[in-house]
């Protein structure tokens, strides 16, 4: 099943996934050896990656140098099995980085021609992290161009196919990180949030991808990064098939910070308040939510009463159906310290030439821009669409309502069950017929609150389903305790072709 044998013709074998090595005894005469894991990955990667396009660079002889050292550490017998689990609790294990992080000796484009030619010298803080804690990077993975769109397609690498349906998106902009762990190509992986970009990714592949607490994981190292007020929106976080990945994962990427986010805490679900919404409360902007996920959340509700003895109450928070208007206005609010907020196509321009995207459009039609056409339409929209200073203020002024009303709602016991998206992964390019569609992800960036997707299993047609978890800052525990409940109850990851 190697690289030489694929033709485009031929599908992959999807049901060739491996088991993450960290399942098993790390050492023994019966163990896997670590060189075997990282080959492994290596020829899942090369089989199915033709297909999804989802690893845009890889390391691959880098990483099976350091399998190669874990095997002699392990061989050495260097501590017992508690001294290795506690400085290094991702020892060996494969993981795959968004490209817009910096990981040594990768390209930083972010999907931006102007930087193609970019290598890092360096790692991003969650990447040193993790790889001090064990874990060895395989590659980097495909995201949307500057990380602002929900499709993963850019003039660099080209376009992320879903492993679920090659004729469907991906998500994004962590659209290549969401891929890579549903194709069973990585175990764990690196994304970032500031719409919904581990959220809708993770919806779309059926994957588990958490947005942490605003402020306790560092955003530094990668491109771009937040500036003013969008620094308090910007979130790391960690995508996995696995939900009780998700604690460990988020233990080493937050550092020092991970104390404020009570990781130890036992939860007793039981005892949470369960609140739901099925929906925004029906904004012109966005679909309608699909039957299918619909029923998916209403099963959800039924079993935690049935099995929880709990109740969950429906809750309709009005203001939650201007959930595009209030996060766009507050994107483009000044900040605490007056800050003016980075413009789009400053980014495009990487700092240099002015990008004019009327121009750029133009160019798009002749095929000759090196952008693509969400990103320019996103630059005129940014240009020519401005709301009034009063305008803008009435909607951050509903925005931080109803971050109180949310955050008096939760208090430190509570958890919404929403849905991830209004629809299952759409077909490549319906994201520019409905662009507003993230607004069911993003609203939660603005309100700064954690938030864990949780698949739950696929819809009719072979396409993943699943909700969204929502606590009150600092209660990260409690989404990362249900999405463990909800994956032992339904089933978690499928991967793609069984079905």
């Amino acid at each position: 099943q190697s690289g030489r044998h694929m033709t485009a013709s031929r599908p992959p074998d999807w049901s060739k996934a491996v088991k993450p090595p960290h399942k098993s005894r790390p050492w023994g005469p019966e163990a896997v050896k670590c060189i075997d894991v990282i080959q492994a990955y290596i020829q899942r990667i090369k089989e199915v990656n033709p297909f999804i396009n989802a690893v845009v660079k890889d390391r691959f002889e880098e990483a099976l140098q350091e399998a190669q050292q874990v095997d002699r550490l392990l061989s050495e017998g260097v501590g017992d099995e508690d001294f290795l689990q506690e400085k290094f609790p991702f020892l060996g294990v494969p993981f795959t980085v968004k490209e817009a992080f910096a990981l040594h000796g990768m390209p930083n484009s972010s999907g931006l021609v102007s930087r193609r030619n970019l290598i890092c010298t360096s790692d991003a803080i969650v990447v040193s992290r993790l790889k001090q804690a064990g874990a060895i990077p395989l590659g980097v993975t495909n995201c949307s161009e500057l990380c602002m769109w929900y499709e993963s397609s850019n003039k660099v690498y080209g376009r992320t196919n879903n492993p679920y349906d090659l004729q469907r998106i991906v998500g994004g902009s962590s659209g290549g990180e969401g891929c890579v762990l549903a194709a069973a190509c990585s175990v764990i992986g690196v994304g970032s949030d500031i719409g919904g970009s581990i959220r809708m990714p993770a919806f779309f592949n059926g994957v588990f991808g958490h947005k942490p607490t605003t402020g306790v994981v560092p955003n530094d190292g990668q491109f771009p990064n937040a500036r003013g007020v969008r620094i308090d929106f910007l979130c790391t976080g960690p995508m996995c098939r696995y939900a009780e990945d998700l604690k460990p994962m988020l233990r080493v990427m937050a550092g020092p910070g991970v104390e404020k986010l009570k990781l130890d805490e036992k939860v007793a679900l039981e005892k949470i308040k369960f609140y739901c919404m099925e929906h925004d409360g029906g904004s012109v902007f966005v679909s309608p939510v699909d039957k299918e996920i619909l029923q998916a959340q209403r099963k959800v509700v039924e079993y935690l009463e049935a099995q929880l003895g709990v109740q969950v109450q429906h809750v309709s928070i009005r203001r939650m159906k201007y959930s595009f208007q209030i996060w766009s206005a507050m994107m483009s609010s000044k900040g605490s310290d007056g800050q003016e907020t980075q413009m789009f196509i400053d980014l495009l321009g990487d700092h240099g030439k002015p990008v004019w995207p009327s121009w750029e459009l133009l160019k798009w039609f002749l095929g000759m821009s090196s952008h693509t056409f969400p990103a320019i339409a996103l630059g005129l929209t940014e240009k020519l669409m401005k709301l009034s200073p009063a305008a803008m203020a009435k909607l951050v002024n509903m925005g931080q309502s109803l971050r109180t009303e949310m955050e008096d709602l939760l208090g430190a016991n509570g958890l919404l069950l929403y849905p991830s998206h209004p629809i299952v992964a759409p077909k490549h390019h319906f994201p520019l017929g409905m662009p507003f569609n993230f607004a069911y992800t993003a609203i939660f960036n603005v309100l700064g609150l954690p938030v864990t997707q949780c698949p739950l299993g696929l819809s009719t047609e072979g396409l993943p389903l699943g909700i969204q978890v929502v606590a009150g800052p600092f209660n990260d525990h409690l989404t990362l305790a249900l999405a463990q409940y909800l994956e032992k109850a339904f089933g978690g990851w499928v991967c793609p072709g069984k079905t």
